[in-house]
């Protein structure tokens, strides 16, 4: 009955805790944001190359 106890407060502190864990998030978001800028900077050109290529290619069959 103890154990059901102690998970039941847990349920409730964690449903009623507003604090959240907002600078974690805001960390995640712009390191995932400055990863997407780098790789979209080096790989841009090759990409955009390689779908100018199979553009080419259907356009010309």
């Amino acid at each position: 009955m103890q154990l059901q106890n102690r998970f039941r407060t847990g349920l409730h502190d964690a449903r009623h805790d507003e604090r959240g864990d907002v600078p974690g998030w805001v960390l995640i978001t712009l390191m995932t944001a400055g990863l997407v800028m780098i790789i979209w900077g080096l790989a841009g050109p090759a990409l955009s190359g390689i779908f100018e290529q199979a553009i080419d290619r259907v356009s010309g069959i």
